[in-house]
């Protein structure tokens, strides 16, 4: 059985509004562009099914109640240095509104070197 290789990474969390836009681009897609640029290690996408803010107002995709706005999270794991040279950019996307959550993270790599660097 191979031994898992891991290491200390830190875990940004973006939670923005699915409508929240830069330029004619929605936020979080501004986002994952500019992380790929910055050459972090990876950024996904995650689109919530019910959800409120600062606003207070729920916003859900039920039948009933559809709404344009759902939450979204965009998530990037990467070394502490480069999450945090990254952090000014955040910044700029999310002057209008949005949340910005770091958390330590202890990353498990199974494989070899050339899996983790395609």
């Amino acid at each position: 059985m191979t031994t898992p290789n891991t290491e200390r990474a830190l875990r940004l969390t973006v939670f923005v509004g699915e409508s929240d836009g830069w330029h004619h681009r929605p936020v979080y897609t501004e986002i994952v562009h500019r992380a790929h640029k910055a050459g972090l290690s990876g950024a996904s996408v995650f689109r919530g099914i019910e959800g409120f803010g600062a606003s207070s107002m729920i916003h859900t995709q039920r039948l009933l109640s559809l709404s344009e706005d759902l939450p979204v999270a965009v998530v990037i794991v990467d070394a502490e240095e480069r999450i945090r040279a990254f952090l000014p950019i955040v910044e700029e996307l999310v002057a209008d509104g949005g949340l910005v959550v770091l958390d330590s993270c202890e990353v498990v790599h199974y494989g070899d070197d050339r899996e983790r660097n395609r």
